[in-house]
């Protein structure tokens, strides 16, 4: 469940990068999730002070290295680094994002 919590938050907060669920497949004896994502191409090398900047105007604060958290909506976004941003035409894309939900504060 905390999977597709996180998808589903992803694409909430990043719609250029949505994922679409395709179906379902089943190999030896699990279920996997089939999802669709939009290929983006890097046009520069993202710089991850922008990213950082993005996320604290947008209420989130990081914790440590390439996670954040945003107390007001008990998000925490981790493994934002950069090899899940991309820059093209100066515009951040989000990939692989994993959020948790944290509403014990």
């Amino acid at each position: 469940m905390d999977s597709f919590n996180s998808l589903f938050i992803h694409n909430l907060f990043f719609e250029g990068t949505k994922y679409e669920l395709l179906g379902f497949k089943s190999s030896n004896e699990t279920l996997f999730a089939v999802l669709k994502q939009a290929f983006i191409i890097s046009d520069k090398p993202v710089n991850l002070d922008d990213v950082k900047y993005l996320l604290e105007f947008n209420g989130f604060t990081n914790t440590r290295r390439n996670d954040y958290y945003n107390p007001e909506l008990g998000l925490i976004l981790e493994d934002i680094h950069d090899e899940n941003v991309i820059v093209n035409s100066n515009v951040l894309f989000f990939i692989d994002t994993v959020f948790f939900i944290n509403l014990k504060e």
